[in-house]
């Protein structure tokens, strides 16, 4: 009975409040980026990580003090894997040598703590490394958008082309402005998973344009409209098990995998929830109001073929 009611829902009579829901959380997140930006990590502002152990778990707080009282009040500090592990970002120091300065973090940590710590990582970002690793990225995510763009359109129709990438702007836009809004760190692994997002809305997408496309050629007396919301309802199952079982693995990094895969499963969850609901509603419905239409989809007759020949 549950599964004849979902393949028989009527999803684009939701199109519309779901596209003014759409546009919202878009402009939300637009302004957030414009306003509050994002939380961006060492990899693309410069500066130093220091890496530390313990004996036994730790508390951040004092550390935090000691740093502030030596004038690192900009510094980051957080476990890392374990309470007895400790994670130190310290932005850009001009006047100061990097090898000076952590040999000063390092001082200030062991004179506040009653046993020894271990040094497990020092490392160190220039501020034009990280100039150029924002601008990298940001290529990157532009030329993975063109290049669907142009994939789509050969395998399926201009309109379909725009509406697959409607989608994607709206699943990266939206991931963004979540991480904006919530000042999430933002370093090179979340935007490995905005990458990955990409990919996996295009997936989505590309399965229930397919269904279109065959049920379009198949299916004679039903609209545009129709067939989508037919097509949707086919393909709706695979979709959502996709999803599930996609957001277990998810939901496992995000609650087991340690503090510092956390942005990485983050965005990856965020950009699964959003791109499931975008390969639904965003890219078929940009289709449509884009004019997508049965006879934009049809083979060419052999006998059309044969005639128009000289």
């Amino acid at each position: 009975m549950a599964r004849t009611l979902l393949n028989n829902f009527d999803f684009m009579a939701w199109r519309k409040p779901a596209m003014a829901i759409s546009l919202l959380l878009m402009l939300a997140s637009i302004i957030s980026l414009v306003t509050l930006k994002l939380n961006v990590g060492i990899d693309f502002t410069g500066g130093s990580i220091i890496e530390v152990g313990y004996q036994q778990a730790v508390e951040l707080e004092p550390i935090r003090d000691a740093l502030e009282a030596e004038g690192f009040g900009d510094a980051i500090v957080q476990h890392f894997g374990s309470a007895s592990e400790v994670l130190i970002r310290l932005v850009p120091d001009l006047n100061k040598d990097k090898a000076e300065l952590s040999s000063e973090i390092i001082a200030l940590l062991q004179n506040i703590s009653s046993t020894p710590i271990e040094v497990r990582r020092v490392d160190f970002v220039g501020p034009q490394v990280g100039e150029e690793l924002t601008e990298d990225g940001g290529l990157a995510v532009l030329y993975a958008l063109i290049a669907i763009l142009i994939y789509v359109a050969f395998r399926f129709e201009y309109r379909f082309s725009l509406g697959s990438v409607a989608a994607l702007v709206h699943d990266v836009v939206i991931t963004l402005g979540v991480f904006s809004i919530l000042q999430l760190n933002f370093d090179l692994s979340v935007l490995a998973a905005i990458l990955a997002v990409i990919g996996y809305s295009l997936n989505d997408t590309i399965v229930v344009f397919d269904r279109v496309r065959e049920n379009f050629r198949k299916i004679r007396k039903k609209t545009s409209l129709e067939i989508v919301n037919i097509s949707i309802n086919q393909t709706i199952s695979r979709t959502l098990m996709t999803s599930f079982t996609t957001l277990l693995v998810l939901l496992s990094l995000f609650f087991l995998g340690g503090e510092v895969i956390h942005a990485f499963a983050s965005a990856l969850i965020i950009g699964v929830v959003v791109g499931t609901y975008s390969s639904i509603y965003v890219a078929t419905t940009s289709a449509l109001l884009l004019g997508i239409s049965r006879s934009d989809l049809l083979l060419p007759d052999k006998e059309d073929e044969e005639m128009a020949r000289p």
